[in-house]
């Protein structure tokens, strides 16, 4: 049986223009991540794991794979009456009245579907990557009688910039809140005091601040009040802020990984750190898998390869390879010769029958590429070499995108054999 204390409604209306070119034509939520998966997986799968069965998805910009991947993968059964509902914002180009101005217009805008939610709701992003025992968040609500309690990470200065930051009393009761500060001043007053912080791990940056999740347990009526008393657009901007003052409101510490694929380097290191020994992100949990779309493919096909620190998803074919540090996605295609070092290749959506196709889907013949992702469906002609040989950081090259000097091949684009970036 569910919870039938919480209705939890995700945040998956982003467009994620720092995920550009993998956000040209899909929601950063329908992006793959780790091969298989998609990142509203993850979110889903947190709360069907902790008995969360009234799950709401919110959704807007270029929508349609996300549905698609919802409605084949999350079919709860009928003697739970549980639910995951699709809410989309009712929108076209001409007008835009329907459009979700934000965080909090998108839940408002929704209000008369969920006039029937629990008592407590559980507002998640769409787009992270984290495990969260939410039975123990839930609780930690509860015992301080919270009217709001926000998940939040100690964070490094670097991070400030995108995420809210706050302060907290000894019994983590939030005093003040700002969203993305810029002012210096401001950064420097939320500071957490020396005495205080949490010593990082060898190699990475202290931790100066705290810093919110995007993961919000509102009471209902608390948060219908709130709606209803602000026409306010955005929670961590405005919405949050302004509770502080009438309710009260919770931080809950978060001590596990947690991570925001905002931009294309988050999302690169993220999977690279997939591969290694004891990635910070586990899929291999038996007992809370993260679930998606069972696709029934065969098992995947190599040949006089090495394969070293690298994800193989099912359904590959890979001939005579060289692969290190790399992810490589469902149904992907590798011909003899080619290597590849830190690659994330989404693989495909479909095989190809042979003789048919512009181009052959997948990786040709003795192609050199690293530190690059190459997004679903690409025809990489033979003898590429993508390798960033001349060390750009961010630009663009026939079609090709760079960010922070990552290379990154849109969805269905073919590379001609023997180029060269």
């Amino acid at each position: 049986m569910g919870d039938s204390r919480v209705t939890s409604i995700i945040l998956a209306g982003g467009q994620g223009k720092r995920l550009n070119p993998l956000t040209e034509s899909r929601s950063k939520p329908a992006v793959p991540i780790g091969g298989k998966f998609r990142l509203i997986d993850i979110p889903i799968s947190n709360c069907l794991h902790h008995n969360i069965r009234h799950i709401a998805v919110l959704t807007q910009f270029a929508s349609e794979s996300l549905h698609r991947h919802i409605f084949q993968t999350y079919r709860l059964d009928n003697f739970s009456q549980g639910f995951v509902s699709v809410l989309a914002a009712n929108q076209t180009r001409d007008d835009k009245a329907g459009w979700y101005q934000g965080t909090a217009d998108a839940v408002r805008q929704n209000l008369d579907n969920l006039k029937n939610a629990s008592d407590t709701v559980l507002l998640l992003s769409g787009d992270h990557l984290y495990r969260m025992d939410f039975s123990k968040f839930i609780s930690f609500h509860f015992e301080n009688k919270a009217d709001l309690t926000l998940s939040v990470v100690p964070v490094p200065r670097s991070q400030v910039n995108e995420l809210g930051v706050l302060k907290m009393d000894p019994e983590y009761k939030v005093l003040d809140f700002v969203e993305k500060p810029k002012d210096e001043n401001i950064i420097k007053d939320f500071e957490i005091p020396s005495s205080l912080r949490q010593s990082g791990k060898k190699g990475e940056e202290e931790k100066t601040h705290v810093g919110s999740m995007g993961i919000y347990l509102f009471k209902k009526q608390v948060l219908l009040s709130l709606l209803e008393k602000y026409d306010y657009d955005d929670f961590g901007k405005q919405i949050i802020p302004a509770a502080i003052n009438d309710y009260n409101v919770y931080s809950y510490p978060f001590t596990g990984y947690w991570e925001d694929i905002g931009t294309i380097k988050a999302f690169f290191d993220a999977h690279i750190a997939l591969t290694s020994d004891n990635p910070p992100f586990n899929f291999y949990d038996e007992e809370k898998p993260i679930y998606t779309h069972a696709r029934h493919l065969p098992a995947a096909k190599v040949s006089g390869s090495s394969i070293d620190a690298s994800i193989i998803c099912e359904g590959c074919m890979i001939d005579n390879a060289v692969i290190a540090d790399s992810v490589v996605g469902v149904r992907s295609v590798i011909r003899a010769g080619t290597k590849l070092s830190k690659v994330i290749f989404m693989g495909a959506d479909y095989y190809e029958p042979p003789g048919t196709g512009n181009g052959k889907l997948g990786i040709g013949r003795n192609c050199r590429i690293r530190n690059a992702i190459l997004d679903k469906d690409v025809r990489i002609g033979d003898d590429v070499q993508l390798i960033n040989a001349q060390n750009i950081q961010n630009g663009e090259q026939d079609g090709i995108t760079i960010r922070d000097g990552i290379i990154v091949v849109p969805k269905g684009m073919k590379v001609s054999s023997g180029y060269v970036l």
